[in-house]
Formats: C-alpha cells, sequence, structure tokens
C-alpha cells in the first residue's frame, strides 16, 4: 500500500481517498504481477482482457524497443508511418472482407465515440438528418465516454448517475436475459417504430462485459442484423473485450460470420502493451462520410502501432485456438459443479472467459486480500467474481486459479 497513492490519485470506479488500498506492482512477466510486499500473483483479469501474451514478453518487448529507436511518436495529421501502414494491412486481412477503411484511435472508447460520429455523418451527408439516435440492448457497456457513456444501460450500468445529461438512445432487452427470440421480438418493435430517428444498432457480440458478463446465442447477431438491413439502420460491433481469440473465436462475430458495417477494436490489439484503439468500415460507408473531424494526438500512435503488429503476428502464428480450448474446458471442469452451491447464482464459461455469479454482494477487500494470500490477483464487482487469464496460461497456474477461486467463495 502507498499512503500518498491512496490519498491523492484517483484509481478506476474509486474515490479519494480510496477505501480500498491499491496494491503496488513492482514488476510483471509471464503471467505474474510482483506486488511489493513480496507476493508473487497470477493475473487472473489479464489487465482488463488485454494482456493476452502476458507480460514483459520478449517479442513485444523486442519490436517496441526497435519502433522506439525510430520514433516514439509523430502527429498523424498530414504524416504516416510504417507501422500503421502495416497495422492497417493486417487489420484489413483478418476482419470481413467489407471493411476496408480505418481510423486509428487511442483508446476503445474513443473508437467507439469515432463509430457513432461515422454513423451519424453517414446519414446526415445524405440528408436524413432525423437519424440521430442510437439503439442497443441492456446490460451493455462501451466505455466511459460522454458518447459511449450514452449507449451503456442506462438503469443498471455504471453510469446511471449521468443519465439525465446523456444523449437519450433506445435500449431493448438484451438476449443475455430474456432469451434470443423474445429479445429479437423487442428489437423489431423498437425498430418498426423508430427506424425513420435511428442511426445504428451497437452492440458487444456474444459477450457483454462490464454490464454484467453476461453471453448470449450468437444466432441473436445474425437476426438482429437482418433487421437493421430491413429497417435502414447501421450495424456497429464493439469487439474492443472479445477480440483477438478471447471467447474462442477471432472475434466473437465470427460465431456467426456476420457482416459488420462499423467494428471496433481495442484492449488485445497491442497484446495489452499500449493504448490503441481502431474503427473501421466499408468503402461506401467511407466514401459517403468524406471527412471525418475527429482527430485523437496520439491516433495510429508508432509505438502501439509496431507493438501490435507484433502481438497480432504473434497470436496467429500461435497455437492459440488450442490454448482457449484448453482453458474453457478447464473452466467448465473445476467452476461449473459451483453450480450446485446454495451461495452461487449462476456459472457462466466461453472460451477463456470464466464467471461466477454470486447470490450476493462480494466483501471487495476481503475477497481481494485473500486471493492475493493465495497467489491471485482478481477484481471482483458486485456479485460477480470472474477471470480471463492470458493465453500462456498453465495448466498448473490455471488450477492455481480456479482453486483459489473456489476456496475464496465457500
Amino acid at each position: 500500500m502507498d499512503t500518498f497513492d491512496q490519498q491523492h490519485i484517483w484509481h478506476p470506479y474509486a474515490k479519494v481517498p480510496n477505501l480500498i488500498a491499491a496494491h503496488k506492482v513492482q514488476s510483471a512477466d509471464g503471467v505474474y504481477l510482483n506486488l511489493d510486499n513480496g507476493k508473487r500473483v497470477i493475473d487472473g483479469m489479464s489487465s482488463w482482457w488485454s494482456m493476452i501474451h502476458g507480460y514483459n514478453h520478449p517479442v513485444l518487448n523486442k519490436a517496441i524497443t526497435k519502433q522506439l529507436a525510430k520514433m516514439s511518436h509523430v502527429m498523424f495529421g498530414g504524416l504516416t508511418h510504417q507501422s500503421a501502414i502495416d497495422l492497417a494491412k493486417t487489420l484489413i486481412s483478418i476482419t470481413p472482407e467489407n471493411l476496408t477503411k480505418i481510423f486509428f484511435t487511442d483508446s476503445g472508447s474513443v473508437a467507439v465515440e469515432s463509430a457513432l460520429k461515422i454513423a451519424l455523418q453517414y446519414w446526415r451527408n445524405q440528408g436524413k438528418l432525423d437519424k440521430q439516435k442510437f439503439i442497443t440492448i441492456r446490460a451493455g457497456y462501451h466505455g466511459d465516454t460522454f458518447g459511449a457513456m450514452s449507449v451503456c444501460d442506462p438503469d443498471n450500468g455504471i453510469h446511471h448517475f449521468f443519465s439525465g445529461v446523456l444523449a437519450q438512445h433506445y435500449f431493448v432487452k438484451s438476449p443475455s436475459i430474456v432469451g434470443w427470440a423474445e429479445a429479437l421480438k423487442d428489437l423489431e418493435d423498437a425498430l418498426k417504430q423508430n427506424s425513420d430517428t435511428i442511426a445504428a444498432m451497437i452492440l458487444e457480440p456474444v459477450v457483454q462485459g462490464a454490464g454484467g458478463m453476461q453471453f448470449y446465442n450468437p444466432q441473436y447477431l445474425s437476426k438482429a442484423k437482418a433487421l437493421c438491413e430491413r429497417y435502414n439502420v447501421l450495424f456497429i460491433l464493439d469487439e474492443i473485450a472479445t477480440g483477438f481469440g478471447r471467447t474462442g473465436e477471432l472475434f466473437a462475430f465470427e460465431y456467426v460470420g456476420v457482416e459488420v458495417d462499423i467494428l471496433c477494436l481495442g484492449k488485445a490489439l497491442t497484446g495489452g502493451y499500449m493504448s490503441l484503439g481502431a474503427t473501421l468500415t466499408s468503402d461506401k460507408i467511407s466514401s459517403i462520410v468524406g471527412t471525418l473531424m475527429h482527430g485523437p494526438t496520439f491516433m495510429a500512435n508508432p509505438l502501439a502501432c509496431a507493438v501490435a503488429n507484433a502481438s497480432i503476428d504473434l497470436l496467429l502464428n500461435s497455437s492459440w485456438q488450442d490454448n482457449i480450448a484448453r482453458i474453457e474446458k478447464h473452466f467448465y471442469s473445476e467452476l461449473l459443479p459451483l453450480k450446485e452451491s446454495d451461495k452461487v447464482a449462476d456459472v457462466r464459461v466461453l472460451g477463456a472467459i470464466g464467471v461466477i455469479e454470486m447470490v450476493d454482494d462480494i466483501d471487495v477487500e476481503k475477497t481481494q486480500n485473500q486471493l492475493i494470500e493465495n497467489g491471485v490477483w482478481l477484481r471482483p464487482y458486485g456479485k460477480l467474481l470472474y477471470t480471463m487469464p492470458p493465453f500462456i496460461i498453465t495448466d498448473n497456474e490455471l488450477l492455481l486459479l480456479t482453486d483459489t477461486m473456489k476456496k475464496v467463495i465457500t
């Protein structure tokens, strides 16, 4: 614990002074965080989904060091560089064929902001000035900036405090809560009544992250896309958390092969090394949008692009599918039986994601201290104790992770 930190530094979703002191990390390697109290703990969070190859990876270290020797940053207005060009080529090659244009941002939230602006400008430039709203499902999360907050769940999400000042959009039933058939009916009803005012639908495909770690039937995606086409509404997918293998597919939309109008990427894009986002769209949409009045200072940062290139190459040339299947099998074996506990409301597993939903709220400070004492770092919230470990985690490390999860909830 660092007293200055606790008294002066705002941490995510926390007060100052922080009621729960942050644990100080001295270094990190592989799947481990080395804390200043001497504890060495498995990072079961992959630094919020992003560190898929683990920490201090020699290949990624080399890529970023090589780029650093050339330049750490250069403005992207009027200039370009090879790392951004290479990354754009790679992303175009691994995403759907219709996605041929890329806008780089400095974070996932800003990738969402860019996507929303693209959708609005697309319709405005065609004279459809009423199409200024968005539609999404309940229990969603798309980031903490204002546009992104406006398409997060306004009632049960973490941004409900701001609901009175945010732009008002349409929210329909989530297929993770009511089932995809009922959710589709609700979506169709809303589109039928309001499509003249809706620019786009935005979704987290298959997995709803910070909104409650909920999963839903991928069939909802293809059916929702068909409805959006019928009612002349663009289709935006937010793969910031799910992209780059986490669910067992390279991108979660690949479960049904749905075509996307606008795609948002972030988090694991750089293997967790640097903040970087990307918003991809089609020739048709980009030609109508024209000049996009958006330009983050650190967009397409050369260090971030260089390490992203190395991270994607490392992923695609590894046995990542086997690793995800191995992790998923372990979670099914070790976590699913916890459903029998009276203390547990539900257990959910998909790819390298394991979620235990408790009946009652978790005592975060007590639980985190127990986890650390047993050699594991997780970040529970509400009723949820969940994990999304680095893909390189070994079987023995996985066993320690799940054994500790079981230990702290019983």
